[in-house]
């Protein structure tokens, strides 16, 4: 099944590149497609709690989807993931 999730605080393409590698680490999560734009990521799952799992590591990662709260440690979360995904490029 394919999904989408809104975040925050997805700022660039080090930010998708992070996100991408992350979410591809995941079993059953594939065909994952970052919008920096639209702030959207998009990906095919098989099982529901596949998909909880990636909404998770996004919150992990600092991107909270936008239902969640977007405190001060998400965003220096995210503004690592951000440096790192630059790095890894």
């Amino acid at each position: 099944m394919k999904t989408s999730i809104i975040v925050q605080n997805l700022k660039c393409g080090g930010c998708a590149n992070t996100i991408q590698t992350k979410l591809s680490e995941i079993e059953n999560i594939s065909d994952i497609k970052v919008d920096v734009e639209a702030s959207k990521v998009q990906f095919n799952y098989t099982k529901e709690e596949d998909a909880f799992a990636v909404q998770d590591k996004l919150k992990v990662l600092g991107y909270p989807s936008i239902e969640d709260t977007n405190n001060i440690l998400s965003k220096a979360k995210s503004f690592v993931s951000c440096a790192t995904g630059k790095l890894s490029k």
